[in-house]
């Protein structure tokens, strides 16, 4: 019997069709079955329904007059507040065409027509049951403040925690992301499975992009981490000594020579013979591992930007 079905407790769900016999059918076996029922004969009148009461699940037909469920549905997926909500689309075109249609539009199910009571609220139940279970835990990731998204595998956003959106608002390039136009660096870098993360630079600040795993129907989470980006570290003598090992003697004249001075200029500087510069520098070049100038300057510069790079 209908009644002895699965149902979820307390389930609300909108059906959407033009036709009176179809909305009939399925009023009667839904509230049989101990759901709450909302009607619409209408995209529009759909959409004004949701926006006074959010159901658990709608049955949506994807042909009708006006605006139609195709439509319908993407409407419904751009807005916060009603994109969570599993649509089941309902037809009688079984084209691949239109399923894709479907799917494209944002539905996460279909039947066929004529409908087949049993089918329906089988899944009915599952997907109002899968789409509480991810509301929950989506509101146990929004009380943690942890900033987690999930992403189609084309870069398009399905899901946001609230510590997420507020972090991208900071970011001018996250207002294309809101509008399903995924920046062309995190549509790449989710191409290349091997990438575990992915670090974006935006004026003071460095983002963060971590994978977290990915589920059945293709979507990926994503941890977003902000911190400050690391200053310029120009090459004082103290960072000098510090990075290459040299005395603060040593890395005082090696300054100077990465400012392009002669060695009598870093006498001048430093109070020192030209032939104590000179000693100097051999002691800088053999721990250093190089022979000229030039190259003792270059390998400073490449063990500061490892270390700005390791930050």
């Amino acid at each position: 019997m209908i009644s002895s079905l699965p149902n979820p407790h307390n389930a609300v769900v909108l059906i959407v069709d033009d036709a009176p016999e179809n909305l009939s059918l399925l009023h009667t076996m839904l509230e049989q079955a101990g759901y709450t029922v909302l009607v619409a004969t209408d995209g529009q009148t759909a959409l004004e329904r949701v926006a006074k009461f959010t159901p658990d699940a709608i049955l949506l037909d994807a042909l009708m007059p006006g605006l139609n469920g195709f439509e319908t549905c993407r409407l419904l997926k751009t807005n916060p507040l009603t994109q969570y909500i599993p649509v089941i689309f309902m037809t009688g075109l079984t084209e691949s065409e239109y399923v894709v249609n479907g799917f494209e539009a944002g539905g996460v199910d279909y039947v066929t027509k004529p409908i087949r009571p049993s089918e329906v609220l089988a899944r009915l139940a599952t997907h109002i049951k899968n789409s509480r279970l991810a509301s929950q835990n989506r509101q146990a990731i929004d009380a943690a403040k942890v900033a987690i998204l999930a992403v189609s595998q084309t870069g398009k956003l399905r899901w946001q925690t609230d510590a997420a959106m507020h972090l991208l608002a900071h970011y001018d390039w996250a207002a294309s992301w809101q509008n399903n136009e995924p920046p062309l660096e995190i549509f790449n870098w989710l191409q290349q499975p091997e990438l575990e993360s992915l670090t974006l630079n935006w004026q003071d600040q460095r983002l963060i992009l971590s994978k977290l795993g990915g589920t059945n129907d293709g979507t990926q989470l994503i941890l977003l981490k902000e911190i400050d980006a690391p200053k310029d570290m120009t090459p004082t003598p103290e960072l000098i000594m510090q990075i290459c090992g040299l005395t603060h003697r040593e890395a005082e004249v090696i300054h100077w020579v990465t400012l392009g001075k002669t060695n009598r200029d870093i006498g001048e500087i430093l109070e020192l013979s030209p032939r104590t510069v000179n000693k100097h520098l051999e002691h800088i070049f053999t721990k250093l591992g190089v022979e000229t100038r030039t190259a003792a300057a270059s390998m400073i510069a490449s063990k500061i930007r490892q270390r700005v790079d390791a930050i």
